[in-house]
């Protein structure tokens, strides 16, 4: 879907005002955050991150996804505050405190996702009857091979085996989910925060490379809370 009148990267103003002319209804920064749109602020080159940059020397558009990032935002901070982000080759990465701050006037929001949201809204506005089916993700757990491809690093056994087994890894269900189970093996979904517990407890992965691997992977997202919550009440 072609916006030529949109940005490429829109401003705040400039993504509000679009989406009000298209929708009819007034968006705010926080109704932005609160449809999954992603905000962007562009950083200059900075020698006190050289990690975040690697061979973007003239800088590049950092996301704000993290969660306590992003609610700041929404609950309506006089500033951007980033503490986590993804650098310039999309390996996600926590910032040393403070983190780094913006003028909100810094924000952009890509024009492909402000797009793609329109054709959402669109969509769920059709009767149920004439609305096309979408594939949507899911968020209950996560595939074999996404387990395979975040923690097999992390130990000497057959992962993919363990996994299948649902033995040697943690609980009951070997960090499967129980719901999953009725279905096909290709269907079987795992729990990461549960998996990642189990690899701690007993293969001895430290917590300091499966907090790495949280933040290194878009398909552990979801679980972020989760998992910083576990952590919390393990004190690590």
């Amino acid at each position: 879907m072609n916006h030529p009148e949109l940005a490429y990267r829109a401003t705040l103003a400039e993504a509000c005002t679009w989406l009000h002319a298209q929708t009819g209804k007034t968006w705010s920064l926080a109704s932005l955050i609160a449809h999954g749109i992603t905000p962007y602020v562009w950083l200059d080159y900075n020698d006190q991150f050289p990690e975040l940059f690697g061979d973007a020397t003239g800088g590049y558009a950092a996301p704000i996804f993290f969660q306590d990032d992003t609610q700041r935002l929404a609950a309506g901070s006089a500033d951007v505050l980033i503490t986590m982000t993804k650098d310039a080759d999309k390996i996600a990465i926590q910032l040393p405190s403070p983190g780094i701050s913006a003028p909100l006037d810094d924000l952009r929001f890509l024009r492909k996702d402000l797009s793609r949201l329109l054709e959402q809204i669109k969509k769920d506005a059709l009767p149920a009857k004439e609305q096309k089916p979408t594939i949507v993700e899911s968020n209950k757990g996560i595939t074999k091979e996404q387990a395979i491809l975040a923690f097999a690093s992390l130990v000497k056994i057959n992962l993919e085996a363990a996994l299948m087994s649902g033995e040697a890894i943690f609980g009951d269900d070997g960090a499967r989910i129980k719901s999953s189970t009725k279905a096909a093996k290709n269907k079987w979904l795992w729990n990461p925060v549960t998996l990642a517990l189990g690899l701690n407890d007993n293969y001895r992965v430290p917590m300091s490379r499966l907090k790495r691997v949280f933040m290194e992977h878009e398909f552990l997202m979801p679980w972020t809370v989760q998992w910083h919550d576990t952590l919390a009440l393990l004190g690590e």
